[in-house]
């Protein structure tokens, strides 16, 4: 069995301060003389900029920001479509997915007007913006809003919210007069 050795200078003696002029690290322990940073617990807490107002004093802390709860579309290119689909393909989320054009992470998806595109493609379910649009249905495809599944769910819902706020008012009404 051979033994695992390390190799030659991985292991250093630790430096030994203050141990005489003959060690080369005596005296002032190679700390240089005077100053804040030669005293024992010397040196300055973090962010210190020297006394000049540093930044997290420089930087307003008043107000709500919104920031945090932006929502970030992840851009894809008509370009990329035109590489990646053939002609009569349908581009949804899944799609993609599959296509390997974006990662399942990224949920937020936009369609740009970046490149030509030639091949007939049915957009559905995407953030298109009004030039790829046009672009889209002048090469012969579509671009369907929401998919075909999710605006049937949004119709049968608000279809089903309708029947129920108008009942609702007449109860209120009645219980405005019975008082």
């Amino acid at each position: 069995m051979a033994l695992l050795k390390r190799p030659q200078g991985a292991t250093k003696q630790k430096k030994r301060l203050g141990r005489g002029p003959g060690s080369g690290n005596g005296t002032t322990a190679g700390k240089g003389t005077k100053g804040q940073n030669s005293r024992s617990g010397g040196g300055v807490r973090p962010g210190f900029e020297g006394g000049q107002m540093p930044l997290y004093r420089r930087i307003a802390r008043r107000g709500f920001s919104n920031y945090p709860f932006k929502t970030g579309y992840t851009p894809i290119n008509l370009s990329t479509l035109e590489k990646r689909f053939e002609s009569g393909a349908t581009v949804s989320y899944e799609t993609l997915v599959e296509a390997g054009v974006i990662s399942a992470s990224e949920k937020l998806v936009k369609i740009l007007a970046n490149g030509e595109i030639t091949k007939k493609l049915t957009v559905a379910g995407l953030k298109v913006s009004a030039s790829a649009r046009a672009k889209i249905e002048a090469a012969g495809g579509s671009v369907v809003e929401g998919g075909e599944a999710a605006t049937a769910g949004v119709e049968a819902t608000s279809a089903a919210a309708e029947p129920a706020s108008s009942t609702e008012e007449p109860e209120a009404e009645q219980t405005k007069d019975g008082e």
